[in-house]
Order: structure tokens, then sequence, then C-alpha cells
């Protein structure tokens, strides 16, 4: 025989026998590939564990906007699953690690060579510093690169086409293993005792081992144009969407910062809960705000470090006066002496102790902070760069509200038009001041026209309250408006009465009116501080409130 095996004579009449040992070791490669053939490349390109997986699929259940892309790409495309998969999983992963492409299914070539571009692209370190661990924010940045997504597995057709060939001609070439393995075994079934099979059998293995070393063949050029393919333009468009995608993501994290919220609240919050509050940040009257919150809120900070750096008790040289708050050692050791007491006492009279001398603005306010916002209808009007007195207003409400949770004192928004229209907002200093709280005081707008008395009467009853619950006074009251009005002289006696009483101060903002804030104004005889805002874009124009509340 050709082959090397030995042919017997058949002497039940059946024809020549071949060894059955001889076959076996010809079809043991292909036993091996058979056994082998069960087994198949991987799918995902993303070396990725159970729990990447799992908070990949709990994410797609959370987002419709994901799986809107989902069926939107599977129409057109086989195999979009799992390259949304990998996206979420290179921008989610702390350290993203591509699989090795000879461990990937023939199929999901294109897909390995798109992430790859993702990867690759320069600008994936800035997305990834955003999304790295955060589940809803690398969503966010796979949503971001749908349109290009669409755009490579289109351009990648005949590439996909090539790997889909292959992937069949493997499949062929591992059905023909199976075959050479089906063909052994009932070769096996019919053979002697001395181990012979008939001549048909042994036929029917050889051809078995032929049509599958073909199949290998064909499968192995398959493979070598699969990993040749290339996808045009992929690494422009790849570089495109993740600067797309890493702006979305800066974007969205600069918006929740304006707003206040941290990366540690964002962690906690519901991935659907985080979306509603993302869209509702976005759209409406609260979407050209963010900005100019965010510029207010530095500003404030800015402010604060001031306060801090040339705070009273900031040491700069000795003085003379009679605050025992700042009395120098020398002179209180003069107490310890009874002759020294009464020179001690004459030096006090006459404001002539030595004291530490210090620098900076002195805070007074203890009490709470309240902020009296003006809704009436004009203050729609906008201002330079389209920005209305109510968001400069109301902006500048809600950096008050950081102060006061800074120094550890309660907020009051009340939000304010006519006499017979009032709102108000509580966020006390002892606890968290709620999100959706926060921003149904910035949303809420009364209309109408303007009333100051009913407001800062209720701003005064506020402030009593807290002094006959916790006896603080020197609470702060500031008042933002664009319109003046009168107050009668019955109220004007009661409201000097009741700051004399509680000890607080009034700030007063005029806001797109120099009227407002005139001199001879009803605001100007309300406050202890005014002015005048005219720049809608200027949020140094209220920097001193932040030096002093």
């Amino acid at each position: 025989m050709g082959d090397g095996t030995k042919a017997h004579p058949d002497t039940t009449g059946g024809g020549a026998r071949t060894r059955l040992d001889a076959l076996t070791d010809r079809a043991g490669t292909w036993l091996a590939r058979s056994a082998a053939g069960a087994r198949t490349g991987h799918t995902g390109a993303v070396v990725a564990d159970r729990f990447d997986r799992a908070t990949w699929h709990d994410t797609y259940e959370q987002s419709a906007a994901l799986r809107e892309l989902a069926a939107e790409l599977d129409a057109l495309h086989p195999h979009t699953g799992d390259l949304l998969t990998d996206a979420f999983l290179a921008a989610y992963k702390a350290a993203p690690r591509l699989r090795d492409v000879t461990g990937m299914e023939p199929s999901r070539m294109v897909n390995h060579r798109i992430v790859a571009a993702l990867l690759e692209s320069p600008e994936f370190a800035a997305l990834h510093r955003e999304t790295a661990g955060d589940p809803y924010a690398a969503a966010l940045a796979v949503l971001a690169q749908g349109a290009a997504l669409r755009r490579m597995l289109d351009d990648a057709r005949p590439a996909r086409d090539r790997d889909e060939r292959a992937d069949m001609a493997r499949r062929e070439a591992g059905d023909a293993a199976s075959a050479v393995a089906e063909a052994l075994r009932q070769a096996a079934e019919a053979a002697d005792e001395d181990g012979t099979v008939l001549q048909s059998a042994a036929d029917a293995v050889r051809q078995a081992v032929d049509a599958a070393e073909a199949a290998a063949r064909r499968a192995a050029d398959g493979a070598g144009q699969a990993l040749a393919a290339a996808v045009p333009g992929v690494r422009a468009v790849a570089r495109g969407a993740v600067a797309k995608s890493a702006a979305a993501a800066r974007e969205e994290a600069a918006l929740m910062r304006a707003w206040g919220v941290g990366p540690g609240e964002l962690e906690r919050m519901p991935f659907g809960e985080r979306a509603r509050l993302a869209e509702r940040l976005r759209t409406g009257r609260l979407a050209g705000w963010a900005r100019l919150i965010g510029r207010f809120r530095q500003m404030a900070d800015g402010e604060r470090a001031r306060k801090v750096e040339n705070a009273t008790g900031e040491l700069i040289g000795v003085t003379l006066g009679d605050d025992l708050s700042r009395v120098v050692p020398s002179e209180l050791a003069s107490l310890g002496l009874p002759e020294l007491r009464a020179v001690f006492a004459a030096r006090y009279a006459a404001g002539e102790l030595m004291l530490y001398d210090s620098r900076g603005e002195q805070s007074t306010g203890r009490g709470a902070v309240v902020a009296c916002v003006d809704t009436s209808h004009s203050m729609y009007e906008a201002g330079p760069g389209g920005i209305t007195r109510e968001a400069w207003a109301k902006a500048c409400a809600l950096a008050l509200l950081d102060q006061a949770r800074h120094e550890g004192r309660d907020f009051v928004g009340i939000l304010f038009s006519a006499a017979d229209r009032l709102r108000v907002f509580r966020f006390p200093a002892g606890r968290p001041a709620p999100l959706a709280r926060t921003l149904d005081f910035a949303e809420t707008f009364l209309g109408g026209g303007t009333s100051y008395q009913r407001p800062l009467t209720a701003a005064a009853e506020l402030l009593e309250e807290e002094f006959n619950d916790t006896a603080r006074t020197r609470g702060d009251i500031v008042m933002l408006t664009d319109d003046d009005c009168g107050v009668t002289e019955e109220w004007m006696r009661g409201w000097n009465a009741a700051r004399r009483r509680l000890g607080f101060r009034v700030f007063g903002v005029g806001i797109g009116s120099p009227r407002v804030a005139a001199a001879g104004s009803v605001l100007e005889a309300l406050c202890d501080n005014l002015r005048s805002v005219e720049d809608f874009t200027d949020v140094h124009a209220a920097a001193d409130l932040f030096r002093v509340i």
C-alpha cells in the first residue's frame, strides 16, 4: 500500500484488510483536532472577569439608550453586542488589556481591530481618567462613540466578510476532523480480533483524512487573510470617537461639579437616578446656568481662602486696646500681683492694654444665612451673554448655600415676588442638603410683581425662631432684587426693632437696575451693605459677601 499500511487477504471473501493501528496512527492528529474542535475562540477583545461582565450587564439593563444603540447596530452588523461590551470594558476597567489576536474567534476580528484603535488613540488616557471604575461614565462614553462605531462597522464590511469566510473554513475544518474520528470509530467497531479492518473501512478513513487536510489548508489560508485584513480609516475615526466621548464625559463631570455633586455622591447614586439628574441639568431652564454657578463656586472658594489667610488671629504685631480676648500674657501676669491690679483696671478702662494685633476682615455672622431671591416677571430679563437676572441671583444664592455649609450655619432660601407669593426652602446645617431640593429651589419661579415686606418679614421671623431655639444671633440676610418698592412706616419700625434685638445684618444686591441700589432708595434704607450689578457675567461683584458672611 502506498500509505505504508499492510493489506491482508480476506479469507471471508470481503476483500483486502488493513491493520487498525496503522489507520489510527494516520488519523491521530485529526482525533486531537476533533477533540479541540468543540473549544471555540474568545468573543471578547478586552480581557475581563465575570465581575466586569456583570457590571456591563447591569448597566446595559438600566440604560435604555444603550439598548437602543445595540438594537440599531445589530440590525446592520453581526456581533455588535460583543463590540459594545468591549467598548464599555475598555472605558470602565482600571487597566484594560487587549486579548491576543490569535485567541479570538475569526468572526470577532473586526471588533478586535476597532477596540484596539480606540485603546491606542492618544485621547484615550484623557477619557479613561473620567470613566475608569464608573459604570455610568463608561456607558456615557459608549453612547458618545455610537455614530463612530457605526461608521467603522460600515467601513469594515469587506474585512468582516473575509473574517466570516475564515470562520466558516475553520468550522468546516472542525467538522472534517470530526468526520475522521467517526470513520475511525466505525472501522474500529468492524475490526477483527487481530486488529485488521476491511479495506472499504480503511478507505473511508483515508478519504476522511484527505478531506480534513484540505479543509485545514483552507482554514489556514482564511485565517491569514483575516489577520491581514485592515479596516480603512479606523484609526482616524477611532481617534475622533474617543475625543468626542472624552469631551462628553468631562462636560457631564463639570456639570455635576457646578451643581455641587461630588464624585463620591455620584458613585453611590443609582444609574437611573443619575441619568435622570443629568437630563434635568442638561435641559430646561437649568441648562445654561451650570457655567455661571461653577464660576460663583470658584470665586466663593477663593474668597473663603482669602478669609482664612487674613483672618482675625493672624498675628502681625502688638497694639493697644481693651479686647481681653487678645491681651498679651505679660499684661495678664500683672493680675497675679495685688499691687498691680488697680493699674491693670485703669489701663483697661483707658483702652491701653497691650493686645496682639491681627489683620483681616472679621466675619461676625453666626446665625442662619437667609437669601431672599426676587422671582418677579422682570427677573426673566437677560443681560450680556444671555444670562438672566434670575440666573445671576440664584447662582449667587447657591454659592451662599455653600458658604453657610462651610461655616456650619443654617441656610434658608426665600423666593418671593408679589405679597401673596412666597416659597421657603430650608437647609439645616446639621443635615445633608438634598440635591433634589436644591434643584427645586433653583427651578422655582413665581412671577408677578415685587414686595419687600413679605420676604423680609419671613426672614426676620426665621432668625427670631433660631434665636428662641438656640440663642444664636447675628444672622445674615441677603436681598437679591431688580425692583424697588415701598414699605410702610409701621413695618419699618418693627423691622428696625428686630434688627436691634437679633443683631442680624442685611446685604442688598440690585441686579440690572441701578436705581434699586441708588442713594435714597428703599433698599438702601433696609441694608447695611449694598451694591449694584450690571454685568451678569461678573461674579466678583458679590465677592465681599463671601469674605464677611
